[in-house]
C-alpha cells in the first residue's frame, strides 16, 4: 500500500466517508484548483486566501502533497508588498482582485497552512522557502493589533485601518499565531514580540469580549475559542457547553446564526474539530454524520441547508466546505499534522500577561 493509500484508508470513517468516497472528495477539490495553484471556492467564484489555504491543508490530508504545495507557491508568488494578501481574487486569478481591502484573519492563516505542509512533508526546503512569506504576513498582522491585544478586522483598499475587532478572526489569527511561533523555533529564529502579540491576544479573547464587535448570533463566535486554542480545558467544554442547544440542530448540524433555519456544512465541521480538542471525539463524529445530508454525488458539499424550506441553499459546492470536513476526519483519525496545529498541544503559548485585567 503506498504512502497516499494509508493516507486515504485513514481518512475513512464509519457513517462519514468510506475510502472510496473519500477519494471523490479529494478529487473533487483538486478539479477546483488552477493550474497555477489557486483554489476558488469553485471555477468561476472568488478565491480568498483563508479558504484556500483550508483546501490546501485538506489535500495535504489525503497525501496530495503536490497541488498542496501548488497552493502555496501561488501565496508566495502574489503576496502584496506590505505582507498581505487581498480579501478576494476573481476565480482565483491574481491579476483581478475584487475586493482590495486587506483582512487580518485571511492573512495570518497561511502560518497554519504551511507549518501543517511541513509536519505533513518534512520538507525543509519548502519551509525555507516560505518563512519569508510568513514571516511578513505576520508583521502586517500586527500592525493592527489594539493596545487591548485583539487584531483590528482589516486595512482598507485606500489604507485605512479598521481597528474594530471580530472575535471569530481573532481567534483564527491566535492559532496562526502559535503555529508562526512553532515555525520561528523550529528555525531556531524566536520571535519574542511575536509571543507577547499571542500573549495579548489570548488574554483579550479569554477574558475581555467587551473589545470585540457583538456578533453573538452567528456560531463562530461560540465555538472559535477553543478552535483558535485561546480556551482549552474545563474552560473550553463550558463554553461549548453553554450554546450548545441555541446552535445545535439535532440531527442536521450547525446554524451559521441564530435565529435563522439554516444549518452549513463549513460550521459544523468546524465544531466537529473543536469537539474533538476537547475530548469529545463521539459528538463530532455524531456532527459530522449529520451533515451527509450535504454531499453531491460528486463527492463535494454543498454549502448549506435550510430545513423549514427541506431546501439545499445557496446552490453551491465550496472547496472549502469539503475541506473542512476532511480536516475534521483528518484529526478524528490521528493525522499528525492535522491533530498538531488544531489540538494545539505541542504549539507554543504566547506569554499572556498575568499582571492585566
Amino acid at each position: 500500500m503506498t504512502t497516499s493509500e494509508r493516507r486515504i484508508e485513514r481518512l475513512a470513517l464509519p457513517g462519514v466517508l468510506t475510502a472510496e468516497q473519500t477519494v471523490a472528495t479529494v478529487a473533487g477539490i483538486a478539479a477546483g484548483q488552477r493550474e497555477d495553484g489557486a483554489i476558488p471556492w469553485f471555477r468561476g467564484h472568488h478565491l480568498d486566501p483563508w479558504d484556500h489555504v483550508e483546501a490546501a491543508m485538506a489535500l495535504d490530508t489525503a497525501g496530495e502533497h503536490g497541488r498542496a504545495g501548488a497552493a502555496y507557491r501561488w501565496l508566495a508568488e502574489h503576496q502584496n508588498p506590505d505582507g498581505s494578501w487581498y480579501a478576494a481574487y476573481a476565480d482565483g486569478d491574481h491579476t483581478a482582485p475584487t475586493d482590495r481591502a486587506r483582512e487580518t484573519n485571511f492573512t495570518a492563516y497561511v502560518a497554519v497552512g504551511v507549518w501543517h505542509h511541513y509536519l505533513s512533508t518534512g520538507d525543509d526546503a519548502f519551509l525555507d522557502r516560505m518563512w519569508p512569506v510568513v514571516y511578513a504576513a505576520v508583521e502586517f498582522v500586527l500592525q493592527l493589533q489594539q493596545p487591548g491585544g485583539q487584531i483590528g478586522w482589516k486595512r482598507e483598499a485606500d489604507g485605512t485601518d479598521v481597528t474594530d475587532a471580530l472575535l471569530t478572526g481573532s481567534s483564527s489569527i491566535h492559532q496562526a499565531l502559535r503555529c508562526a511561533l512553532a515555525i520561528a523555533e523550529h528555525r531556531e529564529e524566536p520571535q519574542p514580540d511575536w509571543e507577547l502579540a499571542a500573549g495579548l491576544l489570548a488574554h483579550a479573547i479569554r477574558r475581555h469580549p467587551e473589545r470585540f464587535l457583538d456578533k453573538s448570533r452567528y456560531s463562530m463566535d461560540w465555538y472559535y475559542p477553543v478552535l483558535g486554542g485561546a480556551l482549552t480545558g474545563e474552560e473550553a467544554a463550558a463554553r461549548l457547553k453553554e450554546d450548545w442547544d441555541r446552535f445545535v440542530v439535532p440531527g442536521l448540524g450547525v446554524r451559521c446564526v441564530v435565529p435563522n433555519p439554516w444549518v452549513t456544512g463549513g460550521e459544523s465541521c468546524e465544531l466537529a474539530l473543536a469537539l474533538w480538542a476537547v475530548g469529545q471525539s463521539d459528538r463530532a463524529v455524531e456532527i459530522l454524520r449529520w451533515i451527509q445530508r450535504l454531499r453531491a454525488d460528486d463527492g463535494m458539499y454543498w454549502t448549506g441547508y435550510v430545513f423549514e424550506d427541506d431546501a439545499i441553499w445557496p446552490e453551491e459546492r465550496t472547496t472549502w466546505t469539503a475541506g473542512s470536513l476532511l480536516l475534521a476526519v483528518a484529526a478524528l483519525g490521528g493525522d499528525e499534522a492535522t491533530a498538531a496545529v488544531f489540538g494545539g498541544e505541542r504549539l507554543p503559548r504566547g506569554l499572556e500577561p498575568d499582571c492585566c485585567p
